[in-house]
């Protein structure tokens, strides 16, 4: 069954999976159960397999090629430390989101016994240690890793990502310990970005000890591989609509040339810069693959540069988990009384919104999730007045050209109207600043595939392309 290929996600909330025949490119079969981490991963997977199993004719999917991604358990917890917030803390946070991972705490400047143990408490798979360029300052990074190894983090990882010439220093502070990882400096100049080894270290230690540490590992017994977190399938798929792909075999979509002339074979086109909204349970995460610069000459971008791929995760937007502060904003938005009870009628008790009220409710929280959501991901402009007037200031990515929109998770692809949902993503004249898509197109992952096109693409970039390009429809 080479040409079939099941896909898993171990979500916060459900477990999907979706079983295609590549050379058809078409859905076979596909099912979502309740997460079952907490008692045996297996449990919901081998629902989701039945119930395909049955729907298609199918036996023994457990012995066809299976791919899997995960943000079950609370995700691949990060937090940060660095030295300063508006650049080395805050290249360590980019670093961890474009792992895929959850940051869960950022901590700047020398850190305090207290602070040591607020990170203690949030109880992080991995702690990112970053601090001073090449070259540059080595103290406030060699005193956060003496507090750092005052603490066992039997259950933690360290990854030292600051500055080289403090390395000798800090690894005699952990000398004896297994857990510590050394990746280049995430800024090693003052605003320039090498995040890609940190990444990958990331990247190895969520296949190599945290699904083992989050139960996730018992579902090898079922699949081939878990190749990544569940935000980095989707941030692979988000890149591949975008960018299209080379149609040369064995050539990674991830490969730096495909967007260059240096790459032979036939470019097959993406859609163009776009943003991904991704709404669920635990979080709200935006991706947008987009250059981001200013549309203007008279407009100055600051701060450190921003990644043409970049992701942003809102861990106080959840449609289940965190919906205590959706109901709040809803409430400061002059929604009715009785929102905070039907929202926890449905989001706390674990099941869908069903009658009217429900219904209503849950469209007004997923609403103001992407609202909040994309204006924290978008650029911002901040004018100011000097001896020679106005000055133009751009902070983060300008998305107004931004061609397409695609929303993904189970409270966009669930709520009663789609479209009016993402129309919350589109610029708004009431707040120029907010330098958010002006015309996109808008488009829903219908079927739930985007993590699965993610997986694909890992394998088979083109199969992948086809297969997102299909189901992924406008609205």
């Amino acid at each position: 069954m080479k040409d079939k290929v099941l896909l898993i996600d171990f979500g916060s909330t459900f477990t999907k999976a979706v079983y295609v025949d590549l050379n058809r490119n078409e859905i076979i079969g596909k099912s979502n159960h309740f997460s079952t981490v907490d008692t045996d991963v297996t449990e919901g997977l081998r629902k989701c397999l039945k119930d395909i199993s049955r729907d298609s004719g199918i036996k023994n999917l457990e012995q066809n090629q299976a791919l899997a991604c995960s943000s079950a358990a609370g995700g691949l917890r990060v937090a940060c430390i660095g030295f300063v917030s508006d650049y080395s803390s805050e290249a360590a946070n980019r670093a961890a989101l474009g792992a895929g991972a959850k940051v869960i705490g950022c901590f700047s400047y020398e850190m305090t016994s207290k602070e040591i143990e607020e990170i203690e408490s949030l109880s992080p798979d991995i702690i990112l240690l970053s601090g001073g360029t090449d070259g540059g300052d080595k103290k406030v990074i060699i005193h956060n890793a003496k507090m750092l190894a005052t603490r066992a983090w039997s259950d933690t990882s360290i990854i030292i990502a600051g500055n080289k010439s403090a390395r000798d220093e800090m690894a005699s502070v952990f000398k004896g310990r297994e857990n510590i990882f050394f990746a280049k400096n995430v800024m090693p100049e003052v605003g320039r970005l090498e995040v890609d080894s940190c990444n990958q270290i990331i990247r190895e230690l969520f296949l190599t000890r945290i699904i083992e540490a989050k139960g996730i590992a018992k579902a090898k017994s079922l699949i081939t591989n878990i190749l990544m977190p569940t935000p980095s399938a989707v941030l692979e798929a988000a890149q591949l609509i975008a960018d299209g792909y080379r149609s040369l075999q064995n050539r990674s979509v991830s490969d730096s040339s495909i967007n260059g002339t240096s790459a032979q074979g036939d470019l097959v086109p993406g859609l163009g810069e776009l943003m991904v909204i991704d709404v669920g349970g635990a979080t709200t995460d935006i991706h947008s693959v987009a250059e981001g610069k200013p549309g203007s000459g008279g407009v100055t971008q600051v701060g450190l540069p921003e990644p043409y791929v970049k992701r942003t995760v809102e861990g106080d937007l959840g449609l289940r988990y965190n919906i205590d502060r959706l109901v709040e904003i809803a409430k400061q938005r002059g929604a009715s009384t009785n929102i905070e009870q039907t929202a926890l009628k449905f989001c706390k008790q674990g099941y869908l919104p069903d009658g009217k009220d429900e219904v209503d409710c849950h469209m007004t929280l997923t609403r103001l999730a992407v609202e909040t959501a994309v204006n924290r991901h978008a650029g911002k402009i901040e004018i100011k007045y000097g001896p020679s007037g106005e000055v133009v200031f751009q902070h983060g990515k300008d998305l107004t050209n931004i061609r397409c929109v695609i929303g993904t998770g189970g409270p966009i692809i669930h709520s009663k109207n789609p479209k009016e949902v993402l129309e919350r993503a589109r610029f708004n004249e009431k707040e120029p600043n907010i330098l958010k898509p002006k015309s996109p197109q808008l488009f829903l992952d219908a079927e739930y595939i985007m993590y699965a096109g993610g997986l694909l693409s890992n394998i088979k970039p083109e199969k992948a392309f086809l297969f997102l390009k299909k189901y992924v429809k406008e609205l």
